[in-house]
């Protein structure tokens, strides 16, 4: 049976699937229809995943309301909350802060990774037990698929050009303004762009998010 972890929050980030707003990037090989569809089946894969695994109490986040996030976790029963915030950074600041009111530790993951797995969420909780203020899932392109922490701080977030491949190298500047020590575990691809879909192509079980 998978560890729950009561003392823990699983928050998990999803853009609202909005055709010609979401992977945009992939739009050459899959058009603007095939992008939508491919961000809903990744978006669902990561909750279907967390909600069975378990391992600790667990929430989606959407970036606006919309009938897809009210169907996937009706059947669930799993809280759903709107992001509040100009920028990413302040959407991730205010979810952490909040959940912080009632949480020790917690997890906040985005939808464009599917190799994000309960282990790995596992690993990055107890890392946080261990003593690290923070941990993070480094993207193989610069930015990352997880952070987990156990206090925050919203200068952790400030002035960082998301979307880049600068967004790790500055966050580590902001940990060491910050005097935090800080854990990486193994590095993990999101699926954002055409080059990428290889990585799903030779992946037996996950295949099927291109169907």
């Amino acid at each position: 049976m998978p560890i729950c972890y009561s003392d823990s929050c699983l928050v998990q980030f999803a853009k609202a699937p909005l055709q010609g707003q979401v992977k945009t990037r992939m739009q050459p090989a899959l058009g603007e229809a095939g992008c939508l569809k491919f961000h809903q089946a990744l978006v669902e894969h990561q909750f279907s995943l967390h909600y069975q695994a378990g391992v600790s109490d667990f929430e989606l986040w959407c970036s606006a309301e919309h009938p897809f996030f009210d169907q996937l976790v009706a059947a669930a029963n799993i809280p759903l909350y709107v992001q509040r915030g100009e920028d990413l950074g302040q959407r991730m600041f205010n979810a952490f802060h909040s959940r912080f009111q009632q949480y020790s530790y917690v997890i906040l993951i985005g939808s464009d990774c599917p190799f994000l797995d309960s282990d790995y969420v596992i690993e990055a909780i107890n890392r946080l037990k261990q003593g690290a203020p923070a941990v993070f899932g480094p993207a193989t392109d610069g930015g990352y698929v997880l952070i987990g922490l156990s206090r925050v701080d919203i200068s952790l977030f400030e002035g960082v050009r998301w979307g880049t491949d600068q967004v790790m190298s500055q966050t580590r500047d902001r940990l060491k303004a910050l005097d935090w020590s800080w854990e990486e575990l193994p590095h993990l691809s999101d699926i954002d762009r055409p080059e990428d879909l290889e990585l799903l192509f030779s992946h037996k079980k996950l295949k099927y998010l291109l169907e």
